[in-house]
């Protein structure tokens, strides 16, 4: 006997784009990597990914539907806008930072002056997406997409430049002890 169906399909379709992203997460931190010549930058970037699926379960709970195979493509979809949106919060930051604001200015202003663009990105995502939530094939698509925007827009708009800001100030304290460290080293 052997049991297969539409759960079969998903278990098949969800694994093997999960395999795609993980491939395609490794291939977008080495081109952020290039991009901010860091490799923490991405990290912190990146982190805004996980906050998608903070909305996308609840949602899919709420609305009575199933985690699909169609839910994962909109997952997946949605990640590339919250990539993008913290890649614009933290390349804002730094380039305040190199017009010479301080660091905290710099958050500040980031999250301030880019939330409109980010705002209108997902209001454009969750219009679009209203469209296909009555089908039944796509609903997840929608469902996910809708509900991973609206929370990784307010979580990552916050989130992003606070990681931003603990990483870069604690980097910067780190860098003031070992050049005060080199000094008395030299002193001595």
């Amino acid at each position: 006997m052997k049991w297969d169906g539409e759960w079969q399909v998903t278990y098949e379709v969800c694994r093997d784009l999960s395999i795609a992203f993980a491939v395609v997460t490794i291939l977008i931190y080495a081109l952020v990597v290039g991009w901010f010549q860091s490799f923490t930058t991405p990290l912190e970037i990146m982190t805004a990914i996980p906050f998608s699926l903070i909305g996308i379960m609840p949602a899919h709970w709420l609305m009575g539907s199933f985690f699909t195979a169609t839910s994962m493509i909109g997952f997946i979809a949605g990640a590339g806008i919250v990539v993008r949106n913290s890649i614009i919060l933290v390349d804002f930051i730094e380039l305040r930072l190199k017009e010479g604001m301080p660091l905290e200015e710099a958050v500040i202003d980031a999250g301030a002056v880019r939330f409109r663009s980010m705002l209108l990105t997902a209001a454009a995502v969750i219009v679009g997406s209203a469209i296909i939530l009555a089908d039944p094939i796509f609903q997840g698509l929608a469902i996910s997409l809708m509900a991973g925007e609206v929370v990784s827009l307010l979580l990552s708009r916050s989130g992003v430049p606070i990681l931003y800001y603990k990483l870069w100030r604690n980097k910067k304290e780190f860098s003031k002890m070992l050049i005060l460290d080199q000094s008395s080293l030299l002193l001595r």
